[in-house]
């Protein structure tokens, strides 16, 4: 009876705790990111009412989550990114800070009337939001310790508290932390997200930051076929069952080799999908261009370029004064890369147009083409070309 009591119910050896606490947290883990994240931040999906609940109910035992601050706050962080009012920006407040206190950030923001007011809209408003989860939120959090200790005894202690420091740890430090900091970008957003690691097996698919950070209304982090979003594993297996739908996914780019002209559909599809086409600039000219051009310096010259393929292609609001002057440094003796650069920026500018029609964004198109052809540079030339068989696919979901 004493042994039942210290080891609990289920008498697990020490592997069985280690297999408890993996499950019990990757549990955790999906519910915020499908629920909280992907469903009610973001509408990407729509899940059916019970797993919709059990997510709820889930989130409010193990973290005491209440589903509007947690949706605000994030709101408000994709809106106000990189600034003083991102409530968790490692540029402004430093890696350190929000990846130790990340927890205490959270906790000061959802404090913010204002936050919630403005970006917790839409969120469950049912008589047990307003009677149980809400009002009592620590309550969950302390039902979950005496289960905890009926299940598993005095090691139940250590699964609770780990239990505990799974989202405060790798959500709020980690993916707003590091994912904002150090990594691989797929795509240059106007922000600095950026994929800590191509497979997302830990963290549900928040690993695949960047990828988020460029199409935030999709169900679906990953975009290379090496990417693993574990997230959108669980997505499709509960497609199955008929428990979950998906509303939206990244638009889907493709190519008519036919087309030789630029139209609407080719405008739709260059505007809608531009952080792809820019991200097919970056591969199809600039890094061509730069290792013909690095390939002409001295061992000297090369090592001042090392850079050159990251600031060359990066968001000119992330730059900062060092990085553009290295930027003029590189083009300043260097014609054919500043031509390729300029005309990446004059591309941009195109669809950065919110006062003119159709029409004139066409003919825009249409001239750049018709110089970037005139200009001799041959990846530039080959971009030109394919720029024309742009288009998009008739429906982004699959």
């Amino acid at each position: 009876m004493l042994m039942q009591i210290f080891y609990g119910i289920l008498n697990l050896s020490f592997w069985g705790y280690v297999l408890a606490i993996i499950i019990l947290a990757q549990i955790t883990i999906i519910s915020v990111t499908l629920y909280l994240h992907r469903s009610q931040t973001h509408r990407a999906l729509d899940l059916h009412p019970v797993l919709n609940h059990f997510f709820r109910f889930w989130l409010w035992l193990t973290t005491g989550q209440i589903t509007k601050v947690w949706v605000a706050i994030h709101r408000k962080h994709h809106a106000r990114c990189e600034t003083s009012e991102d409530p968790h920006s490692p540029q402004v407040m430093g890696l350190r800070k929000v990846l130790l206190q990340g927890a205490e950030l959270y906790r000061a923001e959802a404090k913010n009337q204002e936050t919630l007011d403005k970006y917790g809209h839409g969120t469950p408003d049912d008589w047990i939001e307003k009677n149980i989860y809400t009002p009592h939120s620590s309550l969950g959090v302390l039902i979950m310790f005496i289960l905890d200790l009926i299940l598993f005894g005095v090691p139940g202690i250590t699964i609770w508290a780990l239990q505990m420091i799974t989202i405060p740890f790798f959500a709020a430090g980690v993916v707003n932390g590091i994912g904002h900091y150090w990594g691989y970008r797929n795509f240059e957003c106007a922000d600095a997200a950026r994929n800590v690691v191509p497979w997302g097996l830990i963290l549900g698919g928040e690993e695949l930051h960047n990828n988020h950070h460029a199409y935030a209304t999709s169900a679906k982090f990953s975009s290379r076929k090496w990417e693993i979003d574990m997230g959108w594993v669980y997505i499709r297996l509960f497609q199955l069952f008929k428990l979950a739908k998906v509303k939206r996914l990244p638009p889907k780019l493709q190519t008519v080799p036919t087309k030789t002209q630029i139209d609407l559909d080719t405008l739709k599809a260059v505007v809608t999908s531009r952080l792809q086409v820019m991200s097919h600039y970056s591969r199809a000219v600039i890094r061509p261009v730069l290792q013909e051009e690095r390939a002409k310096l001295e061992e000297k010259g090369r090592r001042l370029w090392k850079r050159a393929k990251v600031l060359l292609i990066r968001a000119d609001n992330l730059l900062d004064e060092v990085g553009r002057r290295k930027i003029a440094h590189i083009l300043e003796n260097n014609p054919k890369l500043q031509i390729v650069y300029q005309y990446r920026l004059q591309l941009q500018e195109i669809w950065s147009r919110t006062t003119a029609n159709q029409r004139e964004l066409i003919e825009a198109l249409q001239d750049w083409c018709k110089r970037a052809e005139a200009t001799g540079i041959k990846a530039l030339q080959n971009f030109a070309d394919g720029l024309k068989q742009y288009s998009l696919a008739n429906s982004n979901l699959k």
